[in-house]
C-alpha cells in the first residue's frame, strides 16, 4: 500500500481524495468575498467536511489571470486565524501559498500540506518544508499570475512540464524532503492556452507513470471547462464533476475542487458501478 505522508495524516493512495477549496479572498474567480471573514471561512470549512471533502484547502492570495499581488502581511492575517480555528478538527489542512514566510506561519499553526503554484521556487521554500514534516504539493506554472494567460508558448508542453516537475522533485528530495511527502499538480490554466491544457489532461497517466507520485489535478470551475461548455463559472459545476472523475481514472490520487458534495456523490457511483 502506498502513502502519502503530510503533517499529522498519512493518506492510503486506495482510493481518490477530495481536496475541498476554502479562500479567504476578495477576488477568488468562484467565490470572491464570501468567505472572506473567520466566521464564513470556518463555516464554509464545516460544510465541505459535512459534504465529504477529506481535506480543506485555505488560500489567502487569488492566484487566477491578472490576480494582484497580495502583501505577505495581508495573507497571513486572512489565513492563520482559519487555520488556528480548523486545527482541532481531525482533517488534514493545507495551505495553498507561494511565500515562504506564510508557509512558515502556516506550519506553525498546524498545517499538513503546502500547496505552492511556485513549486518552492521563493527564497528558503525549500528550506522551510525540509526542516517540517508537512507534505508538499509541487505545481508547475509558465510566468506570473499577473500576465501567464498573455500568451503562453510550449514546443511540448507535456514534455515541458513533466522535465520542470521531474527536476522540482530531484531538488526538493536533495534538499531532505522525503518522496512520500510530495505530490505533483501539472498546473491546468496556469500559463497555458486551451490546447495545452487538454494536451496535459489527456497525458495525465503518462505523468503518473513518469513521475512516480501522487498526481493531485485542481480543473474546478476553471476558464479551460468554459471554453470548451460555453459557461460562465457559475454553469460549470457539472463539467467540474466530469473533469474530476476523468483525472480520477487517468491515475488522480487527489481532486482539488469547489463543489464537494456532487464530486464525492460521482465517485461513489464510479467505485460502485465501475
Amino acid at each position: 500500500m502506498k502513502y502519502f505522508s503530510c503533517g499529522r495524516f498519512k493518506l492510503a493512495l486506495d482510493r481518490p481524495w477530495v481536496m475541498g477549496i476554502v479562500n479567504v479572498t476578495p477576488d477568488s474567480f468562484v467565490d470572491g468575498g464570501q468567505y472572506d471573514t473567520l466566521v464564513h471561512a470556518v463555516a464554509h470549512a464545516e460544510r465541505l467536511l459535512k459534504d465529504g471533502a477529506d481535506i480543506l484547502d485555505i488560500g489567502g492570495e487569488s492566484t487566477r489571470p491578472g490576480a494582484a499581488l497580495v502583501p505577505v502581511e495581508e495573507e497571513i492575517r486572512r489565513v492563520i486565524p482559519v487555520l488556528q480555528a480548523l486545527s482541532s478538527l481531525n482533517v488534514p489542512l493545507s495551505i495553498d501559498t507561494r511565500k515562504p514566510e506564510v508557509m512558515r506561519a502556516a506550519i506553525d499553526a498546524g498545517v499538513d500540506l503546502v500547496n505552492d503554484i511556485s513549486a518552492l521556487e521563493g527564497s528558503g521554500a525549500m528550506d522551510v518544508l525540509a526542516a517540517s514534516q508537512v507534505g508538499v504539493c509541487l505545481m508547475h506554472k509558465q510566468g506570473e499570475p499577473q500576465t501567464m494567460q498573455d500568451s503562453p508558448v510550449y514546443e511540448d508542453v507535456v514534455a515541458e512540464v513533466g522535465l520542470y516537475l521531474q527536476q522540482r522533485i530531484a531538488l526538493a528530495m536533495s534538499a531532505g524532503i522525503a518522496a512520500e511527502r510530495i505530490v505533483f499538480d501539472p498546473g491546468f490554466g496556469f500559463g497555458k492556452s486551451l490546447a495545452h491544457n487538454v494536451a496535459l489532461f489527456q497525458s495525465l497517466d503518462l505523468l503518473c507513470t513518469q513521475l512516480s507520485l501522487p498526481l493531485l489535478v485542481g480543473v474546478s470551475r476553471k476558464k479551460m471547462l468554459g471554453e470548451i461548455t460555453g459557461y460562465a463559472v457559475s454553469g460549470r459545476v457539472q463539467a467540474s464533476v466530469v473533469a474530476a472523475l476523468l483525472a480520477v481514472q487517468k491515475g488522480a490520487a487527489i481532486v482539488r475542487v469547489h463543489d464537494v458534495r456532487e464530486t464525492v456523490d460521482a465517485l461513489k457511483l464510479w467505485k460502485a458501478l465501475k
